[in-house]
């Protein structure tokens, strides 16, 4: 048994005061900081996802252009690669993370299944170089990229769970709705 930790999106653009800010955002980063330090060596690979969305286009529709953002299928500009909103948040310590995934590199994309190394490798081909079998998931949002990463880990037969202190959703009413979706697929949701 291989345990990953999978940071979803845990970016400034993605925090209070952001692009597209998540109330809560910034308690999530200093929180998973913290969880990670008090349990040392609990995982064998700790991932984190950003959005890195090219700067020149509107990455395949993903940012609005011509009409207002619908805030379902298109956004305002957010996580532009190489910008302060692309980072991670400052209270989210990098130093325990193994391997660190870009995604929506001119394209959408919500789970971290999307996304690849700096380097080119493929999320599965990472997670299958590690043997990774089970997976808790942690980050932003509940309801878009942390749902989706954590459906993709199910989909691929890993052991997921979603830790429900360590997130932040858009909107209750949607986040609510995406963990009882998560439950439905055998995905457990749990408090870290």
């Amino acid at each position: 048994m291989t345990s990953a930790l999978f940071i979803i999106d845990v970016q400034n653009d993605f925090t209070e005061g952001g692009a597209l800010g998540v109330d809560g955002g910034a308690a999530v980063a200093a929180g998973i900081s913290r969880y990670l330090d008090e349990h040392p060596g609990k995982y064998d690979v700790v991932l984190a996802s950003r959005d890195w969305h090219d700067g020149t286009n509107d990455n395949g529709g993903h940012f609005a252009t011509d009409d207002a953002p619908d805030f379902v299928a298109t956004w305002p500009a957010h996580c532009v690669a190489g910008t302060p909103g692309a980072e991670y948040h400052p209270d989210l310590d990098t130093e325990d993370v193994h391997v660190h995934i870009r995604k929506g590199q001119g394209k959408p994309a919500y789970s971290i299944y999307e996304g690849e190394t700096p380097e080119g490798v493929p999320l599965p081909e990472v997670l299958a170089e590690h043997g990774v079998t089970d997976v808790d998931v942690v980050g932003i949002a509940t309801d878009y990229c942390v749902r989706a990463s954590a459906l993709d880990a199910r989909h691929d037969g890993k052991r997921v769970r979603v830790l429900t202190d360590l997130i932040a959703g858009v909107a209750p009413e949607s986040s609510t709705a995406a963990l009882a979706e998560l439950e439905s697929e055998g995905i457990e949701v749990t408090h870290s």
